[in-house]
């Protein structure tokens, strides 16, 4: 049997469970080191498969795609349980071994069972990170969240027994909508990967998470999803168009958005979007793209993640417009903030230009002018709400007077490492280009990409500059903000809160009806034959269920009827 990256990571977080308070931190680092070193050893082409009811099952199997997503997973664990090296709450620190080997366990999954399996159990990981903040809008949230993330593992596993009915075969393939079960599967990847109208789970539930709790959710889930597009739907057309729509959208959001994190929830759909539009191209150099552009997201994301938890921790507070002036006693987490902005901003020489340049330059070579345009205006934006925004109302614009400590050495330490491959990877991008699932013939420091992106970073931060000597910049205002989640938040509990009531009402006019009807019964048995022959309770009851047969039989009669 293979050592396949999840056992070992699953056989942590039962030794983490087990290990001593003082021990256990250790071990939650060494873990995931060894799982790296251990996935690095592995055969390019090994393949684990079991039989278990008739069925033949592959736990684990390899290729290019899945090995850099394993690494990926790995390094992004290994920064997490740094940066969360203080937290001793025993619940997040299993999950912080159980969600990234739940994540491994999808990405290296043959057949959509076990896909499924691990589909699921990354969502049940995932919640202590949520609930472990302690407040009741977090636990809100986290129930929000976990009835998103079941119903899309009721998807997924509905799209594989339709596609076992029809085939007689489940196995992760290249698939496209006219394959059975497809629309499932589909549905339950859009879900995960906070697709238009199904995202509100994503910017309801990360912001109110632990400040580490954020760094792992945002490593995780949606990059598990867009690994199961890569090797499901490449290729499929609608999937450009979804991307551009999730690029797009949600910087007006960010835009007027208070909690910081929160914008970063909305920046991750934004980056998400290029993923998913550079999958639905699918062609090597986007899926090259979309690929390396996931890499960098979890390492700059995690940045962002880590600043602004770091301020959390120290502060209390998250909230834009209760921020400001920090850079004077937090200058390196203001420092390290700065690197994160840079490289989402894909600004030249950090690690966003090198990967979304790529699924930018594929846009063109497939005449998408148009969505070309339209991630243009995306790439703008983002500059806007998570290259400037975010470093701007947290640690310059007004003073706030606080005057908190610097972040904990270990989450400086975390921060750096990030900051670091943020910079190695933009400087020298092909140690990744070469482990791509496709090989690299792109250069990205030609000069029509570099003069493009500069003019549109100066242009971007010229357009801030004036909005905010103006005073049209949306002001930061204490309060949330509700997209497509005012449905099921504010709408449906109204429509619940209406049945409910009328319900209420109904059933004290029927059982008024009812009580009365008996009441006037009661005097007439009491003069019948059978009144001397049992006790008045008994009778009460056999009249009560008379009654309640005499209606069930005339419903039916009714219904039959019609």
């Amino acid at each position: 049997m293979i050592n396949a990256p999840f056992l070992i990571l699953y056989a942590g977080a039962l030794a983490a469970l087990l290990t001593p308070a003082s021990l256990r931190r250790h071990v939650l680092l060494a873990v995931p080191v060894a799982g790296l070193v251990n996935l690095l050893s592995i055969s390019p082409d090994a393949v684990w498969q079991i039989g278990l009811f008739g069925l033949d099952l592959v736990p684990f199997t390899m290729d290019r795609l899945s090995f850099i997503f394993g690494v990926l997973f790995h390094v992004a664990a290994i920064i997490g349980i740094i940066f969360s090296w203080h937290v001793t709450d025993r619940p997040q620190q299993v999950a912080a071994l159980l969600y990234p080997g739940s994540a491994l366990g999808v990405v290296y999954a043959g057949d959509l069972l076990t896909m499924f399996v691990f589909w699921e159990c990354l969502a049940l990981a995932s919640v202590p990170f949520i609930t472990a903040r302690g407040t009741s809008r977090a636990v809100r949230a986290a129930i929000r969240y976990l009835v998103f993330q079941v119903l899309s593992g009721v998807l997924l596993l509905t799209g594989a027994l339709v596609l076992f009915y029809e085939t007689g075969g489940i196995d992760v393939g290249p698939m496209d909508l006219d394959h059975p079960g497809a629309v499932f599967i589909l549905a339950a990847f859009g879900i995960k990967a906070a697709f238009p109208m199904l995202h509100n789970w994503l910017t309801d539930a990360y912001p109110e998470a632990t400040p580490s709790g954020a760094v792992f959710l945002s490593a995780f889930t949606t990059k598990v999803a867009v690994y199961a597009l890569a090797r499901t739907f490449a290729g499929l057309d609608l999937l450009i168009y979804v991307g551009a729509i999730m690029a797009c959208f949600p910087i007006f959001y960010a835009v007027i958005e208070n909690d910081l994190r929160r914008v970063l929830g909305y920046s991750m759909i934004n980056q998400i979007g290029f993923m998913v539009c550079g999958v639905g191209i699918g062609t090597e150099l986007a899926i090259n793209g979309a690929v390396a552009h996931a890499f960098n997201d979890v390492i700059f994301k995690g940045l962002l993640m880590m600043t602004m938890g770091a301020v959390l921790f120290r502060t209390g507070e998250i909230r834009g417009s209760e921020l400001g002036g920090l850079f004077r006693t937090m200058p390196g987490t203001a420092g390290l903030c700065l690197v994160g902005a840079a490289s989402i901003s894909a600004f030249p020489l950090f690690s966003g230009f090198v990967s979304k340049s790529m699924v930018m330059s594929a846009l063109l070579a497939e005449h998408h002018e148009l969505v070309w345009l339209a991630m243009l205006f995306a790439s703008a934006g983002v500059f806007h709400h998570a290259g400037i925004k975010i470093p701007y109302f947290a640690f310059f614009a007004h003073d706030s007077g606080k005057r908190p400590a610097e972040a904990p050495r270990h989450m400086l330490v975390a921060m750096s490492l990030a900051a670091g491959l943020c910079v190695f990877i933009g400087s020298y991008p092909w140690l990744l280009y070469g482990h791509l699932p496709f090989a690299v013939d792109y250069m990205p420091f030609d000069v029509p990409h570099v003069v493009e992106q500069v003019q549109l970073l100066f242009f971007s931060a010229l357009a801030f500059v004036w909005l905010q000597l103006a005073g049209l910049y949306p002001p930061e205002l204490k309060s949330t903000n509700l997209d497509a989640e005012w449905f099921y938040r504010k709408a449906w509990p109204a429509f619940y809160g209406l049945l409910y009531g009328t319900a209420v009402t109904l059933g004290s006019r029927v059982r008024s009806v009812v009580t009365g009807t008996v009441a006037l019964m009661i005097p007439f048995l009491r003069r019948q034959s059978y009144d001397l022959l049992m006790p008045w309770h008994v009778r009460g009851m056999v009249l009560i269920t008379m009654v309640f047969l005499a209606g069930l039989l005339a419903v039916l009669y009714l219904h039959r009827g019609f």
